[in-house]
């Protein structure tokens, strides 16, 4: 996974974009430039563009012609999901419908008093999860676990837009005291949240197979919850139809309670939220090593 340097790079200045758009144009306007800003990225991002065609292509099966046409539609559709991130966190949420399907599972957390984790993944739209929770009025405390120093700047920018959010930041530090934090977290029984798609070169990791190829993984989000014997929730927020999103939750229930059990079942979960949503996969790089 040498493609990823762990940092999602124009995610910032994509989302600065979008304000822009927003605030001159409109919201309708700012979906019509998608189109043109999409073009822009399908051209002019061959590395990216590369990666995404060879997912639809070998991963996922698709025809040539048909890889081709999806990897404009996976572009068109990162933006639309980055507009509602921008739209949403700014007070507009009345445009949209939510599904919570899985929700007591996070107010089932919080009954037993010891924290938990949600394993999640590059994929929909888990950044608006404090939204999900504040309509469902749940006190659950989120913490994002992030090894990309861009997102907190990204959380800094759209606070400085729309006002603090109530989301807390631990990135991952090669001092490790990063751990100190998430361990504080759960004894103040909070959420930790991992995209646990991606790893950093240094960290270590297992290889295991999804979508039909060998990729790594990293260990540690799935040591963290059989060490200390803490609940675990595979947990994605989904884009549908007519501005609609759909939350899942789905709790770990063990036979063997491993890492590399959890690591298992969490790739058997992803797999099938990527085949249900192919276009919100946000990984755009060479994942499965294709063509490196």
């Amino acid at each position: 996974m040498a493609g990823w340097s762990g940092k999602s790079r124009g995610t910032l200045l994509s989302i600065r974009i979008y304000v822009f758009i927003i605030r001159t144009f409109g919201v309708y306007p700012a979906y019509f430039l998608l189109i043109f800003i999409t073009l822009y990225f399908f051209i002019f991002a061959p590395s990216s563009t590369r990666s995404i065609y060879y997912y639809f292509r070998r991963r996922l099966g698709f025809s040539g012609f048909s890889a081709f046409i999806n990897v404009y539609k996976s572009y068109f559709k990162y933006g639309k999901v980055q507009l509602d991130r921008v739209l949403i966190t700014a007070g507009m949420k009345e445009r949209y419908s939510f599904d919570f399907d899985g929700i007591e599972h996070i107010e089932n957390l919080r009954k037993l008093n010891s924290g938990g984790i949600l394993l999640t993944a590059h994929i929909g739209n888990f950044n608006l999860a404090k939204h999900f929770f504040d309509e469902q009025h749940t006190s659950a405390v989120i913490n994002l676990v992030i090894s990309d120093f861009e997102h907190e700047n990204i959380k800094n920018y759209m606070e400085s837009v729309t006002g603090k959010s109530a989301v807390k930041i631990i990135v991952l530090q090669k001092d490790l005291s990063h751990i100190f934090k998430m361990n504080q977290a759960l004894k103040n029984n909070e959420l930790l949240v991992f995209a646990a798609d991606r790893y950093m070169e240094e960290a270590k990791t297992w290889e295991a197979d999804f979508l039909g190829a060998k990729a790594k993984f990293p260990q540690g989000p799935f040591k963290l919850g059989v060490r200390n014997d803490i609940p675990v929730l595979f947990v994605h927020i989904m884009r549908e139809r007519n501005f609609h999103y759909h939350f899942y939750a789905r709790p770990y229930i063990p036979e063997k309670n491993t890492p590399k059990e959890v690591l298992k079942a969490y790739l058997e979960n992803l797999e099938k939220m990527v085949k249900t949503y192919p276009h919100q996969w946000y990984n755009f790089y060479d994942y499965w090593n294709d063509f490196s």
